[in-house]
């Protein structure tokens, strides 16, 4: 049977965990709005990590994945990395994200610890063509590039890129992260 910390052994952790997110520098003033629609459908199923922007979080991860799963009007999401190499010890975080924006359902709320913490992520662009998503913060300190498999092509990871250039993110600050091959 899982044992869970009393609550006054968890608060102080969450507290930390919540002014980290908050001490983050932030990249440009806030994210851009949502390019395009997003079909709900294609939101499922697992999500390679191609690069992100560094966080607290994810130091040292390798071989991220989100596992997507419709869970009522929303998913299931399982997070879950590798520390200091594709094959080393697994962390994980459960959430559940909600779709807080009928128009384009490009914004997410993902709650965590059966939500203590929330955070809203946007899918900022999408090419379902090329299987990749480009997801941040609202505040615009964070960006991933995430695809729907292990690898994308040179070109097409180049086009992303680009794209997260466009967007008005420092390139230069990316991490790419191993993917187990």
């Amino acid at each position: 049977m899982l044992t869970l910390p009393s609550p006054r052994r968890l608060i102080p952790g969450l507290a930390l965990a919540a002014a980290l997110f908050a001490a983050a520098p932030v990249a440009h003033a806030a994210a851009p709005e949502p390019a395009s629609r997003v079909e709900l459908t294609k939101m499922t199923g697992r999500w390679y990590e191609v690069a992100r922007t560094p966080n607290a979080m994810q130091k040292a991860c390798e071989a991220a994945t989100a596992d997507w799963t419709r869970a009522g009007a929303g998913y299931s999401v399982v997070q879950t990395c590798r520390r200091g190499a594709p094959d080393g010890p697994k962390k994980e975080w459960k959430a559940s994200a909600t779709p807080v924006d009928p128009v384009k359902n490009a914004k997410f709320k993902l709650s965590f610890f059966g939500g203590v913490m929330n955070q809203e992520y946007w899918v900022l662009d999408h090419r379902t063509d090329q299987g990749w998503l480009i997801m941040g913060t609202p505040g615009g300190n964070y960006v991933w590039l995430l695809s729907k498999a292990p690898q994308l092509t040179a070109s097409v990871r180049a086009q992303a890129i680009a794209r997260i250039k466009q967007l008005g993110y420092d390139t230069s600050k990316l991490e790419f992260p191993q993917q187990v091959r």
